[in-house]
């Protein structure tokens, strides 16, 4: 039987920390208020910082298992409802509409988080525009990756067969069959029954501004997930097996945020609205591990934007693979030596870097004695040494921001 337990929060106390080791708990919000703060808060929260009844706090350190991300104060008397990790799956079962509220709250924050970090650190808005379909198909082709430029061209026709670009998109499609440039039928277009798909090496599982209704469970092989920004593909994760994508067009009903390729012959589980209703009714604990998965991405959002505050650019890819081993959860070693599954310019993109500027900071970043290429990989021989260089760094920054409030402050006394 689920019992959970309630904890009581005088005025002014501290709830939970930022920074702290991740708790084995998240908390429901029973009565009282609730105030939620971060030491670099890049945007507001989409819902603003004061919770009440009904919401939850800690739920992304809990589930994710790593450190807490925010910090909440109680701003009057609060009743709490504890729940354990361990207690997620049996709250599935016994209260189904809870842990809903949990996952769909998920879904609209990471939707929120990844319009921001777009908008941060690639210098653009969300593309949501069938038209940039189109644009797909066009950078693939130009890069003779012909079998991703023919699923771009035949799913913009498909969803604007009367688009702005429709002639040409066909044109583009007409040629590229001619030239025996051949896609799976079953890749162009999956059976929504069939629960089990296959994908040969650089076949792409959808395009960002497709629709979509499914998610994806990965049973074997690898898969990148990118978009297409300013002519340029942005690496934005590498999944392997075990992993989970594609959910926040299943919950939302909304199109794909990027797109998903087949980095080797990879198969997967295809979940539509109706097995996921089902697997809610019948495997919480695959739910559960759904709820893990979109806590750790939202938990690696927040650690993105609070990168993107970091001044100096090798200061920024330092922390950008303090963060990446975090995530992955690699315990840190002395003397020990990693190497990550990107290269130098992938690395360049996740920190917002801007084209202008790439080349001259990736030159400078591999000049670093830690850091090594191994085939086209970044390496670092020193996992401690590493963090050491990103916290030395960061400490610089803080120093020299405090530098500048003085000034500002004494100025202003001066003014005065």
């Amino acid at each position: 039987m689920l019992q959970l337990a309630f904890v009581n929060f005088r005025k002014g106390s501290y709830i939970l920390v930022e920074g702290k080791a991740e708790s084995d708990r998240f908390y429901i919000i029973q009565g009282g208020k609730v105030q939620i703060t971060k030491h670099t808060e890049v945007v507001a929260e989409e819902g603003g910082n004061v919770l009440g009844p009904g919401d939850f706090i800690g739920v992304v350190s809990s589930m994710s298992g790593h450190s807490q991300i925010e910090t909440a104060v109680a701003m009057t008397d609060v009743t709490l409802i504890s729940v354990r990790r361990d207690q997620f799956s049996e709250l599935i079962e016994k209260n189904t509409p809870v842990a809903m509220k949990i996952i769909y709250s998920f879904t609209k924050k990471m939707r929120y988080l990844d319009e921001a970090l777009t908008r941060i650190t690639l210098k653009k808005n969300v593309e949501s525009d069938i038209t940039h379909l189109f644009s797909i198909g066009e950078y693939y082709a130009k890069l003779s990756k012909y079998t991703l430029a023919l699923y771009a061209y035949y799913h913009y026709l498909k969803n604007a067969p009367n688009g702005p670009y429709a002639t040409v998109a066909r044109e583009r499609f007409m040629a590229l069959k001619s030239m025996g440039v051949a896609v799976n039928i079953a890749t162009l277009e999956p059976k929504s029954g069939e629960m089990s798909r296959v994908y040969a090496d650089e076949s792409i599982i959808f395009c960002e501004c497709q629709p979509g209704a499914e998610l994806y469970i990965i049973q074997k092989g690898s898969v990148k997930i990118t978009k297409i920004v300013d002519n340029n593909e942005v690496l934005l994760a590498v999944l392997k097996a075990g992993d989970m994508f594609g959910e926040m067009a299943l919950l939302e009903n909304k199109p794909r945020s990027a797109s998903a390729i087949a980095l080797e012959g990879t198969q997967l589980l295809a979940v539509n609205r109706q097995n996921f209703n089902q697997m809610v009714a019948t495997q919480p604990q695959l739910i559960a591990r759904l709820t893990t998965t979109l806590a750790d991405r939202i938990w690696l959002m927040y650690k993105q934007l609070a990168n993107t505050l970091i001044n100096d650019p090798v200061g920024r890819m330092y922390d950008m693979l303090v963060i990446q081993l975090e995530k992955l959860k690699v315990p840190l070693q002395a003397a020990k030596a990693y190497t990550f599954d990107f290269g130098p310019t992938e690395l360049a993109n996740m920190c917002g870097i801007v084209k202008e500027d790439a080349h001259r900071v990736i030159s400078e970043f591999m000049r670093e004695p830690i850091i090594r290429q191994i085939d086209e990989k970044i390496g670092v021989t020193d996992m401690v040494e590493l963090s050491k260089q990103s916290a030395y760094r960061k400490k610089l920054m803080d120093l020299e921001r405090s530098r500048n409030e003085n000034r500002s402050s004494t100025n202003s006394t001066v003014l005065w």
